[in-house]
């Protein structure tokens, strides 16, 4: 109920940002995307396929605001810029001469308005899947909230194979809906749109079939778009390669249930050894999915670093007991760091270790890494800054990273 009065209040703030800017929207095409998981990679695609085809294109997504090449940073923690900041990014487009903007939205910039008044050509749907639940509490209010998009879209873009399909297609209508997936009886689908794409798993496969269908909508020629798939690179934080020697270090923005399903068993089939997974839950978020994501993360990996992740006061032992709960195989040990002074890494054993300081989780990571062994980091992603209870403090997971890798190789 409360947060129903402070939408009015949001929706108050939208019609004044369109306003101040005059509605600068009407004057280009936006594409928007929403999802669970895969907003930003699919947003950075269908940027970088009209970029790469010529065409003057903007970003606005949560690795930053691109105005014809030109990047800014749009704020710790943000996904969807504040109202009158995505006005004022659409106003940049404006004058600039750009035809498409590509926005990510998520699903609390769709429920609080911070799309109000943008008409947008192709709305665009990922997947859904249990999350922010603590805003939304029930699943039927999150997909109720992301298909907001689609009333103001005139082309939707739908993930057929996703469990959210049936219940999304009820929000949706008279509209151009247009389907992908990997079944034939979707309208895009590998079968009928052959192309190559340089990312692993198949979560990266539908990320490609989205923006491709949305690209297609737009009336694109399927060879520029298979052009730029071929060319297209992840964002920062999105299954990132920093370290590639011995043996391998990842950071991906993973940090729901779902991404950890698609994006983990994915990074074991790289590993030659042990698979090494740093992770922790941020705090004040739905607490359910702790014990589900160390239970995912235990399917696969070896030794498991559990750490802060936005930890924002509350304890980081108890987040991590949480996540440690939902570890049923037997075959895990969880080691008090005290302890592991004098014990070596055993070739056949699985160990969870829990070390609140996120740099020095890594640090320990990187430490044990043997040859063949895939070090992954997930949660942080992209973010730069960490919030320990003490505010937001600076924060470059990859560079952390690195710094560890630096230090370790020159004491050996």
């Amino acid at each position: 109920m409360w947060q129903r009065v402070k939408n009015h209040y949001h929706l108050g703030q939208a019609i004044l940002a369109n306003l101040l800017y005059w509605f600068p929207s009407r004057k280009l095409k936006v594409i928007g995307v929403t999802g669970t998981d895969g907003k930003t990679t699919t947003s950075s695609m269908i940027y970088h396929i009209l970029d790469n085809a010529g065409y003057k294109a903007a970003l606005i997504s949560s690795v930053g605001a691109v105005i014809n090449n030109n990047a800014s940073d749009i704020g710790f923690h943000v996904t969807t810029p504040g109202r009158f900041a995505l006005q004022s990014y659409l106003k940049k487009s404006k004058k600039q001469g750009v035809e498409y903007v590509v926005i990510e939205l998520t699903s609390h910039a769709l429920d609080q308005y911070r799309a109000y008044g943008i008409p947008v050509e192709v709305g665009v749907l990922t997947n859904i899947s249990n999350e922010h639940l603590d805003y939304h509490k029930t699943y039927e209010k999150y997909v109720k909230a992301k298909a907001r998009l689609f009333k103001i879209s005139k082309i939707v873009v739908l993930n057929k194979d996703d469990k959210s399909y049936e219940m999304v297609k009820k929000y949706v209508k008279n509209k151009k809906v247009i389907t992908y997936g990997l079944g034939k009886s979707s309208d895009v689908n590998p079968s009928n749109f052959l192309f190559k794409v340089k990312l692993i798993g198949k979560f990266n496969m539908y990320n490609s079939l989205a923006a491709v269908s949305a690209l297609r909508s737009i009336k694109m020629s399927d060879a520029q778009i298979r052009k730029g798939i071929e060319s297209f690179r992840l964002p920062a934080g999105r299954q990132e390669i920093i370290y590639d020697k011995e043996f391998l270090v990842i950071n991906d923005f993973a940090h729901t249930p779902n991404s950890f399903l698609s994006v983990i068993p994915e990074i074991k089939k790289l590993s030659k050894g042990k698979l090494i997974h740093v992770f922790g839950a941020a705090a004040k978020r739905d607490t359910y999915k702790r014990s589900e994501m160390g239970k995912i993360s235990s399917e696969s990996a070896d030794i498991i670093i559990l750490t802060a992740e936005d930890s924002r006061g509350e304890s980081v032992e108890e987040i991590n007991k949480e996540i440690i709960s939902g570890i049923k195989n037997l075959e895990f040990e969880t080691i008090n760091l005290k302890q592991f002074k004098n014990t070596q890494i055993q070739k056949n054993k699985k160990y969870v270790f829990s070390i609140p300081n996120r740099k020095e989780a890594i640090k320990f990571a990187i430490a044990i890494a043997q040859k063949g062994d895939v070090v992954l980091l997930t949660g942080k992603g992209h973010e730069k800054s960490i919030n320990y209870g003490r505010g937001e403090e600076p924060w470059n997971e990859s560079m952390v990273a690195l710094e560890a890798i630096k230090q370790i190789r020159t004491k050996g």
